[in-house]
């Protein structure tokens, strides 16, 4: 864990973080560390539960969807062919 030292904080918010960690039954350097936390944390981007692809689908949904024209396939793909190395050698 990190430390961290504060100076030239002011004596009148020092009490006041005093009190209120009273009334939250903390020490003064816990309730120091929950609000920082506090503020870290509401500024961070909530986390959703959906993916990239469901995000940029939901963004774009509303423009509707392009149906297009697949032409037929003439032939059927045809699997790779592996030999031993004395083949690919001239």
């Amino acid at each position: 864990m990190a430390t961290l030292t504060i100076r030239n904080l002011d004596e009148r918010i020092k009490a006041q973080l005093r009190i209120q960690a009273a009334r939250h039954g903390r020490s003064m350097e816990e309730e120091a560390r929950t609000i920082l936390r506090s503020a870290i944390e509401a500024r961070q981007p909530a986390a959703t539960a959906q993916g990239l692809g469901s995000r940029i689908h939901e963004h774009f949904a509303q423009l509707g969807g392009v149906e297009l024209d697949l032409p037929e396939r003439s032939s059927l793909p045809t699997p790779a062919q592996f030999g031993s190395a004395a083949d690919l050698e001239p």
